[in-house]
C-alpha cells in the first residue's frame, strides 16, 4: 500500500464515520446551533468540502476545484450565520457536494506520488510555515483531521438535538 493509498484510507474512513452521524438529522437539525455564531450540521458539511478544496486541491496540487460560489457560503474564520440570516443551500444539496468533491478529492490523492507528497505545503502565503503540517502529506492528513474535529461538533450537535449516541 503506498502513502498516498494510506491517506485516501484515513479520509475515506473518516468520511464514512461523518455520514454516519449526519444519517438521522432532518429538518431543524441541520440549523441548530449551540450557540450563536457556531457552527450547525449544514455549515459543517459545507465547510468540509471546502477544507478539502484548501487541503488537497490548493496546498498540494496548486488549483481549486470547488465551485466558488458554493465556498461563498461556507467562510472561514468567521462567526457562522444562522440559516434565517443567509441563503445556504439546501442539507441535499450541500450533502451532493459534499460528496462528489470528496470523490475527486480521493481520485487526486491516489493520484499522488511520493515525491509529491513529500514537497513542502505552505499557508496561505504560499511562502511561510503552515502551523499544522510542513509536507503535501501531511495536508492531506490533517484534511482527515480536520474533518475529524469536525465530526466531533456534529455528534454534539446529535447529542444536544436528543438523539443517541453512535459508535
Amino acid at each position: 500500500m503506498t502513502t498516498a493509498d494510506l491517506l485516501a484510507d484515513l479520509l475515506d474512513e473518516t468520511r464514512r464515520w461523518t455520514l454516519m452521524l449526519l444519517e438521522d438529522l432532518q429538518g431543524d437539525d441541520w440549523g441548530f446551533q449551540p450557540a450563536p455564531g457556531m457552527g450547525h450540521a449544514l455549515w459543517l458539511c459545507g465547510h468540509l468540502a471546502a477544507a478539502q478544496n484548501v487541503l488537497i486541491f490548493k496546498r498540494c496540487l496548486g488549483r481549486e476545484e470547488l465551485n466558488a460560489e458554493f465556498e461563498s457560503h461556507f467562510p472561514m474564520g468567521q462567526p457562522v450565520k444562522a440559516l434565517g440570516e443567509h441563503p445556504f443551500p439546501a442539507p441535499a444539496e450541500v450533502l451532493k457536494v459534499m460528496s462528489d468533491f470528496h470523490a475527486r478529492a480521493l481520485r487526486a490523492v491516489h493520484g499522488m506520488s511520493e515525491s509529491l507528497l513529500a514537497e513542502p505545503a505552505y499557508a496561505k502565503d504560499g511562502g511561510s510555515p503552515h502551523p499544522h503540517y510542513r509536507d503535501k502529506r501531511g495536508a492531506v492528513a490533517h484534511a482527515a483531521r480536520h474533518e475529524a474535529f469536525h465530526a466531533g461538533q456534529i455528534a454534539s450537535i446529535r447529542r444536544l438535538r436528543g438523539k443517541p449516541f453512535l459508535r
